[in-house]
């Protein structure tokens, strides 16, 4: 099966060198890998002159095409029509070698599956259960065989009867889903959302669909809504045999106040994606959740470091004025 690995980057050449020597180990190379770089600067572009990569084609954008899903849509259009999958990553991730290996098995074990999600392995919290323990069930959450220590704001979901009844990767009706991930059983989920660091679609819906610029720069969730879009031609899975370290690098993220305005005005557009006629109950369940996330936002200027502190103060600022700004122009919805 002929696949595109495509990669969007931006000010990032030293984490962007890590992957790619990554990709080199596959047991399974990709047919063709293609870099979309929307840096500033010509740090980026510099390391292809030292070092060359099989496949692999470099692509500088304009300030226009800048932003992750506009980048994105460059990369496809500049894909290889003979690809039957093609795979996005992020550029702080690193691949273990059986990566694209797991990710190509998965599609061959069904055509309903259409999208792929990968599983980080340093981002997984779970803890095997012992069975001659009991665990209250408002601490940690209960999963095959495994526990997940809840954080304080999903106890007081718990406590409040605002926490989502379905399993990881779901979205409930009110859109605010568990943050879980899957512990590592090697089994393969089926899911509602892929996570954008890792993940790779059959390439025939990007003739019907592709990354929405509504989500402009960083796009914080602009994975969560195409995942969602592309539930219309099959499923999505996340194989926890597909595994990846994703290092979050901070170079090229928001400040923590745009942040904040989009964990609210972004989580409000895919939740009408998701369900755009939702009741009146699911309604205020929405906008309780958001809010009880954003007080709780503030109360991290309690702690002792002034660079937490001011960094949880700018979010919950952005959070607020992110909600108090539905009220006056709500997002609008792109058609594909």
């Amino acid at each position: 099966m002929k696949f595109s690995l495509i990669i969007c980057t931006y000010q990032r050449p030293v984490s962007l060198i890590r992957l790619l020597t990554s990709v080199e180990k596959q047991q399974c190379y990709p047919t063709e890998i293609v870099i979309v770089d929307g840096s500033f600067d010509d740090a980026t572009e510099k390391i292809f002159k030292d070092k060359s990569f099989e496949n692999l084609q470099y692509f500088k954008v304009s300030e226009q095409q800048r932003g992750l899903t506009k980048q994105r849509n460059f990369g496809i259009e500049k894909a290889s029509s003979e690809s039957e999958v093609i795979c996005f990553l992020d550029d702080d991730t690193i691949l273990e070698p059986d990566y694209f290996k797991e990710i190509i098995t998965t599609f061959k074990l069904s055509a309903d599956i259409i999208g792929v999600g990968g599983f980080a392995t340093n981002e997984n919290k779970w803890i095997k259960k012992d069975k001659t323990k009991s665990y209250d069930k408002n601490k940690f959450y209960e999963f095959e065989g495994y526990i997940y220590p809840e954080a304080s704001r999903n106890r007081l979901r718990n406590f409040f009867k605002l926490q989502s009844n379905m399993g990881p990767g779901r979205m409930p009706e009110f859109s605010h889903g568990r943050t879980t991930g899957f512990p590592m059983t090697g089994r393969i989920y089926e899911v509602d959302l892929l996570i954008g660091m890792s993940f790779s679609f059959r390439t025939i819906i990007f003739k019907t669909i592709y990354f929405s610029e509504y989500f402009e720069g960083y796009g914080l969730y602009e994975d969560a809504d195409f995942s969602i879009r592309a539930l219309k031609f099959g499923k999505n899975v996340i194989n926890t045999k597909a595994k990846l370290a994703h290092y979050h690098a901070t170079e090229g993220r928001p400040n923590k106040y745009d942040y904040g305005k989009m964990v609210v005005r972004n989580g409000y557009y895919v939740w009408r994606v998701k369900y755009p006629k939702p009741s009146l109950k699911v309604k205020i369940k929405w906008h309780a959740i958001t809010l009880l996330l954003t007080a709780i936002r503030y109360t991290n200027i309690l702690d002792r470091s002034s660079v937490k502190r001011k960094e949880a103060f700018t979010e919950a600022l952005g959070r607020t004025v992110g909600w108090v700004s539905l009220i006056f122009k709500k997002p609008k919805l792109t058609t594909k």
